[in-house]
């Protein structure tokens, strides 16, 4: 049987830098066949032109100025001509044998519209970034193993709760059973929000342990950007997705869980992201009834019972 056709879709935004390192490593890939669509948010650094001239097998969808990396994502998705498509960030190098490991690994597990790789940190490549992407029961996403040595403990092929979008591998038909990712979200969590539609449509995700990326984390994102997003985005995700029977259950220890960020942020108010955060979380908390109907649809079109979203969590 023929290796099926994966899209490499990768979002651009004054990263050509980024690219230069990126691209030689994904092209010394062992799998075959493999497409790249390099999705360009209104570079100023000259990436286009460079890919153009450099790399003219990429395929690149340019956009005239920044719409955001979930607007990236899914105009690669919709431009993506393979049965998997692998969503990639432009700050990462791969292991040669990344992608062909990750399809191996995806592919095993019929049940998994989903893969999460091991992404290791670039500037201290003993140490872990995420060996797949947790929730737990008082609503709070985190990276499995983050910051931690990858001594083994997370050497285990096994359903996680999501990957991380920085690195991550979807069968097409998992988008045409629940959609894209929501443009809504702007960036960040939009991975979060993705996984939990996908779950509770019966999609699983299968942690591959030997498909290995390296990541510059937050080399484009971090900071005030990504404090406002995440601390707005919290809302419209939990709103959407979360288990009424988890809420229920779990309201105090998200209630303290969330009053911890804000006086974190606050004792760092002289910071910038923190302020950002505490403005993300004030819009959040004013507009997340907006994602109620959402939240209808979803458990409306859901394949699997509360009980099964519930025990992923951590």
């Amino acid at each position: 049987m023929s290796n099926p056709l994966v899209s490499v879709v990768i979002p651009n935004w004054n990263g050509k830098h980024h690219l230069e390192a990126c691209l030689p490593s994904l092209f010394a890939q062992t799998y075959r066949p493999f497409e790249v669509i390099v999705v360009d948010n209104g570079s100023t650094d000259g990436s286009v032109e460079w890919l153009a001239t450099v790399w003219p097998q990429v395929r690149v969808v340019a956009f005239p100025q920044n719409r955001g990396v979930v607007a990236a994502f899914n105009a690669g998705v919709q431009a993506a001509r393979g049965e998997l498509i692998a969503l990639l960030n432009n700050d990462t190098e791969q292991e040669p044998d990344w992608l062909e490991r990750f399809v191996a690994g995806l592919l095993r597990h019929s049940d998994a519209g989903m893969a999460a790789c091991k992404i290791r940190l670039w500037d201290d490549r003993t140490r872990l970034h995420t060996a797949g992407d947790t929730m737990s029961r008082d609503a709070q996403p985190g990276n499995r193993g983050v910051w931690e040595p990858d001594d083994g403990r997370f050497d285990r092929e096994e359903y996680v709760f999501a990957p991380c979008g920085a690195a991550a591998l979807y069968r097409r038909a998992l988008f045409e059973d629940v959609g894209l990712f929501d443009q809504r979200l702007g960036s960040y969590l939009e991975d979060v929000d993705l996984a939990f539609r996908a779950q509770w449509r019966g999609w699983r995700c299968i942690y591959v342990p030997d498909a290995v990326v390296y990541h510059k984390v937050s080399a484009t994102g971090g900071g005030v950007f990504a404090s406002y997003y995440v601390g707005r985005n919290w809302f419209y995700v939990i709103t959407k997705n979360f288990p009424a029977r988890t809420l229920r259950r779990h309201w105090r220890a998200i209630a303290r869980a969330q009053a911890r960020h804000v006086w974190e942020a606050v004792r760092a108010w002289r910071g910038a992201a923190a302020r950002a955060r505490l403005r993300g979380m004030l819009v959040g908390a004013l507009t997340w009834p907006r994602f109620v109907p959402d939240r209808r649809r979803i458990q409306a079109t859901a394949r699997v019972r509360e009980e099964e979203i519930e025990a992923l969590f951590s």
